[in-house]
């Protein structure tokens, strides 16, 4: 079966402070059940960017077996498409339990919410909240109430399309609606 990957390779904030503690809040099609979503915040603790970033980070420093920061894996779906959404969000704390902020997303869901999995799309150890496909719009709705700073939404819906038939890895960058840019990468496995 052939699998796809997604990897975040660089991030870019374009507004003029220099310090800011980053996570990503990932939404994405549930691999095994079309009537629903998963749901994580990653990395695990929010990463730093210093001014000597110069407020951009990479994941993926192009050195060969350098790779970007894992989001998923998982079979190619039927109808060759995926639906993947990103939030970029700066903590206002140095740490943050990015567990609360899942719980503070099924709360806020309520009966939509179906529990928190791990593995389920490769990234082990990693906990993922299932939520009903419906209640995806809910998602921005909670996290504008969670008071770290908001960087805004950014799709990553690919079409694997002939394209991926002559490269195996194709990179896509895309501005956030907020003040931030990214840069990802698919990737398709035999």
């Amino acid at each position: 079966m052939t699998k796809i990957r997604l990897e975040i390779d660089e991030v870019k904030i374009f507004r003029p402070k220099k310090r800011w503690h980053l996570y990503f809040v990932v939404v994405a099609e549930h691999p095994e059940d079309d009537d629903k979503m998963i749901v994580s915040a990653i990395p695990q603790m929010p990463f730093l960017l210093t001014s000597r970033h110069n407020n951009e980070y990479h994941f993926d420093t192009g050195q060969d077996g350098s790779e970007g920061l894992f989001v998923l894996s998982r079979d190619m779906p039927e109808d060759r498409e995926l639906n993947v959404q990103f939030y970029l969000r700066h903590s206002r704390k140095a740490t943050r339990d990015m567990g609360e902020i899942l719980q503070d997303i099924k709360t806020g869901i309520g009966g939509d919410a179906f529990g928190i999995v791990s593995d389920l799309v490769g990234n082990v150890g990693v906990p993922w909240l299932v939520i009903a496909k419906k209640a995806v719009s809910m998602v921005g709705k909670i996290l504008v109430k969670i008071p770290d700073k908001d960087f805004g939404f950014l799709s990553a819906f690919e079409r694997f399309g002939p394209e991926f038939e002559t490269q195996t890895e194709i990179d896509r960058e895309k501005d956030f609606t907020g003040d931030a840019s990214l840069v990802y990468s698919w990737a398709v496995d035999e």
